[in-house]
């Protein structure tokens, strides 16, 4: 067996479970969930019937590059959304099956083991797949805290320079998991500087890109940046997203990556073998989504009812900010963030995910202690009642 499987840790959602053992909820109270970042708004029918519509294509074999005419949506969307000059839909875009697996087999492509010490950078709290895949490519995560004084701003300097030196690759995510934080062109600046100094690859998890808050400013992108900083051909960078969140479609499993096109043209080398292509139906109902912006403003309109109501509830008993995007609440817990998701499922019967549960211990403290993550992805009504619970034990 591959021994580095014995490095991983139990998923977050398994150690809730394990957490949970034991416990009877409270039965004068339905159960609400707010601890898994799953959207629960309806999918499109549109994007339903483009579904349907390409089940008869099912009979051939999918390329890994996918459909011509699916690149070419994702390009324009991305020139729409990112205000792009241009991207090659040849060459510096692709399709994947969600974000996730991605996110995991680009470090199996980028990590050359020949150096004697592989770092992989990471923020922290972080989307543990990201640790998951360094570890299986045989590399070693370092994170960088993400802490409220900080505005949940990474301070690079956490790293010594001979971690920076054998750094091959950098995770970012923005809008982050879970502050919500956005990546500011000063601080895409300064990770671009330090791909430039010390050669490393840049992956940016931007799934949560299109939940965003205010529908009059966007959140930057990580190519947008680049390219208003004169970066052609996106240097070392590679962005990540997907139609998950934007479209409410996690059971697609459809996503895109899209950047420098010879880190892409190896990618798609190493997916041929890994046997990725997507299903040519849910290309057909994906390139149908890319070319649609309605729905989304709509669901970003849904969050925003939900993120206002809680957020008035809360005021005065936690502190949890309005992010700029993402469906998360990252709020502070009044006692241990384990003992508080636990009393709350025992007394209240309403499951959120430990802070806890999403760092790692590093430079000596665990910077998601005392935290809690709630995902605003329920009905409005059901996310006003969990809030009143988790209120009521505050």
């Amino acid at each position: 067996m591959n021994p580095n499987l014995n490095r991983l840790q139990s998923y977050p959602f398994q150690k809730l479970n394990k957490l949970y053992s034991g416990i009877t909820p409270n039965p004068a109270f339905s159960p609400i969930s707010l601890h898994i970042g799953e959207p629960k708004h309806s999918t499109p029918d549109f994007i339903r019937l483009a579904l349907i519509e390409g089940l008869n294509k099912l009979a051939t074999y999918p390329t890994t590059l996918g459909y011509k005419s699916l690149r070419v949506s994702i390009a324009a969307w991305l020139m729409r959304r990112y205000n792009l000059s241009t991207i090659d839909s040849d060459t510096e875009v692709m399709p994947v099956n969600g974000s996730r697996e991605a996110l995991f087999s680009f470090a199996q492509t980028v990590i050359d083991l020949s150096c004697s010490k592989v770092a992989v950078v990471c923020p922290n709290p972080f989307y543990q797949i990201y640790e998951g895949a360094a570890l299986l490519a045989g590399a070693t995560p370092y994170f960088l805290n993400s802490l409220p004084e900080n505005n949940f701003i990474p301070d690079y300097t956490q790293l010594p320079n001979d971690v920076w030196s054998c750094t091959q690759l950098v995770y970012v995510c923005s809008p982050g998991n879970p502050s919500g934080k956005v990546m500011s062109m000063d601080e895409w600046q300064k990770l671009f500087s330090l791909s430039d100094h010390y050669g490393f690859i840049i992956a940016a998890d931007e799934c949560y890109s299109e939940i965003y808050l205010d529908e009059n400013n966007p959140p930057l992108g990580a190519l947008e940046a680049a390219h208003l900083l004169g970066r052609k051909s996106f240097p070392r960078l590679v962005v990540f997203g997907s139609l998950s969140k934007r479209s409410n479609v996690p059971g697609m499993r459809s996503g895109f990556v899209a950047g420098d096109r010879s880190i892409l043209n190896k990618f798609l080398l190493y997916r041929t073998y890994h046997g990725s292509g997507m299903n040519p139906a849910v290309q057909a109902a994906s390139e149908a989504a890319w070319n649609e912006e309605s729905h989304v403003s709509e669901n970003r309109h849904l969050y925003r009812q939900k993120f206002a109501a809680v957020a008035a509830l809360l005021t005065g008993y936690m502190q949890a900010p309005i992010p700029e995007a993402t469906f998360y609440l990252w709020a502070k817990t009044p006692v241990d963030d384990i003992d508080f998701a636990r009393q709350l499922y025992q007394d209240y019967n309403v499951s959120v995910l430990p802070g806890s549960y999403l760092a790692r211990e590093a430079h000596g403290i665990n910077p998601g202690k005392n935290f809690i993550r709630m995902a605003l992805v329920a009905p409005l009504f059901e996310c006003v009642e969990a809030t009143k619970r988790i209120k009521n034990l505050v």
